[in-house]
């Protein structure tokens, strides 16, 4: 603009010279324009000046209602941690009417985060969102507690889809009349129909003794805290019968699709049935929860079972290279007799095969310098590094005895490995080999060498050396403490089978003659019980002093032959530095759910942990509060 009135002041003057009349006129022309155009400024200058002030004045009011009425909280805090200054959220959040110069310590207890990081935080019945900037010494809180309703609102309604088996449905009608069978199943489909109505169930036969199950979560939260209460209704309701009706179920709660939650409950089932039946198992997204399962399964695999088996043990050792046979770590009688066994069929077939263990300890010591004078077994044992060296692409493993892959003598063979058979007869736990080609596991059995012994019984052209025999027979007296406990007619019928084929019962007690310096170890360990709830003894080895498994087993066993005591519970310090629980029980107290819910297994009446970290008084406290929370909060021991 300034330009263009430079440039009208030239033409003006250039004007002039040729016409001074007219140019005059112009200039007052020029004049009275540019009085306009400054007025016009000043006007502008003003209203704008205005505009700015007013619009300024606006925001900072704007800003104070935003900090009065925003629905998040902010909290200004000094270099002492007392609160400076926060907006009315904080006192409506905090229901308080005098906050500043209050430590923030004391309104907001554990409230300590990281730069930038956000952190939930609840007050009464409302959610937080906390985020924290050190560096300004501010904090700010966001409701999230509509959010957590919906959350809630949104995994309530999840679907839940499972199982539901009627074990021993077939033989519970053994020895009754059609009336009396038919009014038996009648009161059990009653008792479950009821069941199912009282919590929203869906619940549809689709078999004579099977169920399919629609739940919602909220009803699975329902059932997991009263602990599938039908279980005991069931089993008490037919506790008269000779073989009484117990119930399976198989439940999945996973956000996956419907054909995968279908296949996951129906593993869940498999799960609860292979534990022996008689209980729940929840598959809860990464975790499978065990609920019952307080009595002793009835025995029910039969002699196809055993061939089939048979059979297909020794086509798979056919198809094999070779064949390394491992038990778990810290091996008993049981393990390497059942080894011992196996290692027989792999014989029979022509083919190479080892037995793998790491360290002798006491409970196999008499046997294995026993074999070390075996011109046949002595050269059957390698050491784990010597096995993951001899593994190869067609290499069959079989454990034995176990069935967690943690708790082998060698982990890295079963990962290592893709050819994988399990034989076991203890009842199954949430970890398991993944993808076996063949499984075996009967909770049923009293022992995994009972299980191995029928095996060999369909071998073709069995030929069973005196000490093979006696190694198995020694682990059936070890695991049934001498046919006193878990014994079954399928027990002395494997007995008998490798008495005929050579076992040495003077040779048995042999290896299970008790060393004199072991039996005063065992002795100090009892001395100290404690009896807790009037019937479970609990005793605890010295501190320092380092007992082999087999000591504090043996100690587990004593104090069950206490008069009144129903269950017993022995910890120690191992020699490997783990320490140990061994736990027994008459069967009137589930022990194996005790040991779960501590991260070991078992069998109802036998059962043990390890934990890699800590101390027997360490170990003992948390087993006291394990005791506590089943005898005085209504768990599954019972």
């Amino acid at each position: 603009m300034v330009f263009a009135m430079c440039f009208s002041l030239v033409l003006i003057s250039i004007l002039a010279a040729y016409n001074w009349p007219f140019a005059l006129f112009s200039l007052v022309v020029f004049i009275g324009l540019g009085y306009i155009l400054y007025r016009a400024e000043q006007s502008f200058r003003k209203d704008f000046t205005e505009y700015v002030l007013t619009l300024s004045h606006r925001t900072k009011g704007a800003s104070q209602i935003a900090l009065d009425q925003m629905p998040v909280g902010m909290v200004l805090y000094d270099r002492k941690g007392r609160m400076e200054w926060h907006n009315p959220f904080v006192k409506e959040m905090t229901g308080r009417d005098s906050l500043i110069g209050s430590p923030m310590s004391e309104v907001f207890p554990d409230l300590e985060t990281e730069e930038g990081t956000i952190r939930k935080l609840q007050m009464g019945k409302r959610f937080f969102e906390v985020i924290h900037h050190r560096k300004e010494r501010l904090y700010f809180f966001r409701d999230i507690t509509r959010l957590k309703e919906l959350e809630k609102q949104y995994n309530q309604e999840q679907t839940i889809i499972g199982y539901l088996h009627l074990d021993n449905y077939d033989e519970a009608g053994t020895g009754l009349d059609e009336q009396e069978r038919t009014q038996l199943l009648s009161n059990v489909l009653g008792a479950i129909t009821r069941w199912a109505q009282e919590h929203d169930i869906s619940l549809r036969q689709f078999d004579s003794d099977k169920f399919f199950m629609v739940l919602r979560r909220e009803s699975l939260d329902e059932l997991i805290q009263n602990r599938f209460d039908i279980l005991d209704v069931v089993r008490d309701m037919t506790r008269q019968n000779k073989i009484p009706i117990t119930l399976s179920i198989g439940l999945a709660a996973l956000r996956t699709s419907t054909v995968e939650q279908a296949h996951a409950a129906e593993a869940s089932l498999d799960i609860a049935l292979a534990r022996g039946g008689d209980q729940a198992a929840v598959q809860d997204g990464e975790r499978v929860l065990f609920f019952g399962g307080k009595t002793n399964a009835i025995e029910k695999r039969t002699r196809v079972r055993a061939r089939v088996i048979s059979h297909a043990l020794s086509n798979l050792i056919r198809d094999s290279d070779q064949v390394l046979i491992m038990g778990h770590d810290q091996p008993d009688m049981d393990a390497v007799g059942a080894a011992i066994g196996v290692l027989r069929a792999v014989r029979m077939a022509d083919r190479k095969g080892s037995i793998i263990i790491k360290d002798s300890n006491p409970s196999i010591e008499a046997l294995m310098e026993v074999i070390a004078e075996h011109e046949v077994l002595d050269g059957a044992f390698i050491s784990p590094e010597r096995a993951l060296q001899q593994m190869g692409e067609n290499t069959l493993l079989v454990l034995v005895d176990t069935h967690k892959p943690s708790m082998t003598i060698e982990p890295r063979l079963v990962e290592k490995c893709n050819r994988v058979v399990v034989i076991d007869h203890h009842r199954r736990g949430e970890e398991f080999v993944k993808d076996p080609v063949l499984v075996y596991l009967e909770p049923y059995a009293s022992s995994t060498c009972e299980l191995v012994t029928e095996l060999l019984e369909y071998q073709e052209q069995l030929s069973i050396d005196n000490l093979e025999a006696t190694a198995l027979l020694a682990g059936i007296v070890v695991d049934t403490k001498s046919f006193a406990f878990r014994s079954g007619s399928r027990t002395f019928e494997a007995a008998s089978f490798l008495r005929r084929h050579g076992a040495d019962l003077a040779m048995v007690q042999t290896l299970l003659k008790e060393d004199f310096n072991r039996f005063v170890k065992r002795a100090e360990i009892v001395k100290d019980t404690e009896v807790v709830y009037d019937k479970v003894a609990v005793a605890v080895g010295e501190e320092e002093e380092r007992y082999d498994q087999l000591v504090i087993a043996q100690a587990a066993d004593t104090l069950l032959n206490m008069k009144g005591i129903s269950a017993s519970f022995v910890i120690g310090l191992r020699e490997d530095g783990k320490v140990a629980i061994s736990a027994r029980s008459q069967g009137e107290i589930s022990v194996q759910l005790i040991m779960e819910a501590l991260g070991g297994g078992g069998h109802l009446t036998n059962a043990a942990v390890q934990f890699e970290e800590g101390t027997p008084q360490e170990a003992r406290q948390r087993l006291l509060e394990v005791l506590r929370e089943n005898f005085e909060e209504g768990g599954d021991t019972e």
